[in-house]
Parts: C-alpha cells; structure tokens; sequence
C-alpha cells in the first residue's frame, strides 16, 4: 500500500519492462497520480499487464490511471517490432479513407478506435494520448505531418470525433493534444522552442477550431509553444494568459490540463522551476516520461499535492471512463484492413 494517501499532481514514466525497487519506494513515496508506457516498457501483453498492475499496487490499489501515446503509424508504443500487437495506420489515412467514401471514411475511425481500444485494456492501460487535433500548415515541421487526420480543422474535429468513439466505447479515455495547437510550429519541440507568429484571428478561425469542438473531452495536453499575438514571452504550457484566456475561456475546455513531456528540449530551466511555472499558470498535472530518477524526484518535491478545482477535475476525468461493451470484432478487423490498403 502507499505510505501517503495525498495523490500528486503528477504523472510518471518508468525505466523498462517491470517496475525496480526504487521506482516501487518513490511511487511509494510521492503517490503519483498516474504511469505513463513507452515502447521501452511494452514487450507483451501480459508483460505489460503485469506492469500497470504492479503500478497499481504501489499506489495503494486504487484506480489509478495508466496511459499511452498508441496513436498509430510513427507513433505506436504497443507495436512494431513485436510481432504481439497489431500495427495501427496514422490518423491521415482515415482522412484518405473519407474521401473516397464518407460512410466508411467515419465508420472504419470508430471501429479500429474500438479494437485498439481491446488491446489497452488487456494490458492495464486506460488513457491514450489521441485524437492529435492538430492542424498542419504549409511550412510547418513534419513532427505533426501524417498524425493529423486532415489539413483543414472541420474534417481534423469530423474524423477525430468518429475515431475517439470508438475508444471511449471501449472504456478508454482520450487526452486531446497539442492544446491550442501545433500544426503551424516549423521546429520539433522534443528538440527546441516553437515560435507562432499567426495573429489571433486566423488562429481562431484554424487552429483552435479543432479543441472548441472537443470542449467537452475528459483531458487535454499542452502545447510547448509560444503563440506571439498571445504571450510573446511564454510558451502555453508555461503561459497564464494562453491557459486562461485561450484555453478556459476562448476554447472553452474545463477538463483536466495536463503538461506535455517537462523533460522535451523546448522548455529551459531546472525541473523545478518549470514545474512550479506550469502549476502557476493553470496546469492541473505535470507529466515527465523518461523514468529518469533524479528528474522524477526533483519534479515529484516540487509537483504537490494534486488539489481544489485540479483535483475536481481528475475526479471527474475518471468518473467519465465506461465498462467496455461488446463489438463486432470481424467488422472492426475488415475496417483496419481496408485502411491498410490505402
């Protein structure tokens, strides 16, 4: 069981396939709201089950939430080269698909949201870190590219819709990312700072249509980019006025905010300085993936107690998860088939 009952405002990685001794004190320790796996962490499906389960325990057995970035195409944790799960497409091939038949094109999204669904909840993992509501534009880095469903945020929000479906059938809850959007970044944020210089208005109009019609969802990822026509001097992760102007009010979503990746190349300064500048400007979570130590404990002292409207929120996050319902397995593997002939 865990030594403290208060949860932090924090989210985990871990080094490999099963948790160490010292990764069992420190979640012992600091009681991290949630796990996130990587492909260094997936290995089978029964390895992995074994994984969030012993999570789980050093938790204090509670229901604590374990998520993954199972996109698809580039971005698959549970995947290539195992030959144990099957290999998802990207999302710009349901959007490939729509074009040549808008039935199928909104069905097959469903469908194989739903079987991938199956393959998480098998292995203990109930968070995935899609739909991607990004919207690319020209010039723009090939970090987004093809895990965008479509180039213009109408059929980005249709598609997305259709996809993230078929998750929450299958009692997974998905986390909308890059709030307020990474379609126009010309540079990797794992590797260094975006800068936006679009005026509010065409961002309005593009970039954060996609997030306005996904107001609702359960959780949402920042974006580790500065937006000039907004704050000049912060990125949105670190920014009060993205978050509460844009994001709260503009956007209008009041689910769970959680950072993206603290450990990405994009933001400076210590562990500690940008975890306290992202929980003061309006950060429920923060989220640190490479399941480095040190990083984990100089993020988990500064992170706090998981608390107020933030704790609200994870709550309520939670209570939205579904019991996974019967489906038509044949018809979901048809769809993924189809998809992958394109």
């Amino acid at each position: 069981m865990a030594k403290s009952k208060t949860v932090s405002a924090l989210i985990v990685g871990c080094a490999g396939t099963s948790l160490t001794d010292g990764e069992v004190a420190f979640l012992q320790r600091y009681n991290p709201w949630g796990l996130i796996v990587f492909k260094r962490n997936c290995e089978s499906p029964e390895q992995l089950k074994r994984l969030t389960t012993a999570f789980r325990d050093a938790v204090g057995r509670r229901n604590a939430p374990v998520f993954i970035d199972q996109e698809g195409g580039r971005v698959q944790r549970m995947g290539p080269p195992s030959n144990v799960w099957r290999k998802y497409p990207p999302a710009r091939l349901y959007g490939a698909l729509y074009e040549r038949d808008m039935v199928t094109g909104l069905r097959a999204p469903r469908n194989v949201g739903r079987l991938r669904a199956a393959d998480l909840i098998e292995a203990g993992v109930t968070c995935d870190c899609v739909p991607v509501l990004d919207v690319p534009q020209p010039g723009s880095h090939e970090i987004i590219s093809d895990r965008a469903y479509a180039i213009t945020p109408e059929r980005v929000a249709l598609l997305a819709r259709a996809h993230i479906a078929g998750l929450i059938d299958g009692g997974v809850l998905p986390v909308m990312k890059h709030i307020p959007g990474h379609g126009r970044a010309r540079v990797d944020s794992h590797v260094s700072l975006p800068v936006v210089e679009a005026p509010m208005a065409e961002l309005n109009a593009v970039d954060f249509l996609p997030f306005a019609a996904f107001a609702d969802a359960p959780m949402a990822m920042t974006a580790h980019v500065v937006y000039t026509d907004i704050d000049p001097a912060e990125p949105a992760t670190l920014s009060r006025k993205v978050i509460s102007k844009v994001i709260r009010k503009a956007i209008g979503f009041d689910g769970l905010l959680m950072t993206d990746d603290l450990s990405m190349k994009a933001l400076g300064g210590s562990f500690t300085d940008k975890v306290k500048r992202a929980l003061a400007a309006g950060c429920d979570i923060v989220l640190h993936c490479n399941g480095n130590m040190a990083e984990m404990t100089e993020v988990a002292e500064a992170a706090g107690a998981l608390k107020g409207r933030a704790l609200t929120r994870a709550r309520r996050a939670l209570k939205s998860q579904r019991k996974p319902g019967k489906f038509d397995r044949r018809a979901a593997l048809k769809d993924l088939e189809r998809l992958e002939k394109l």
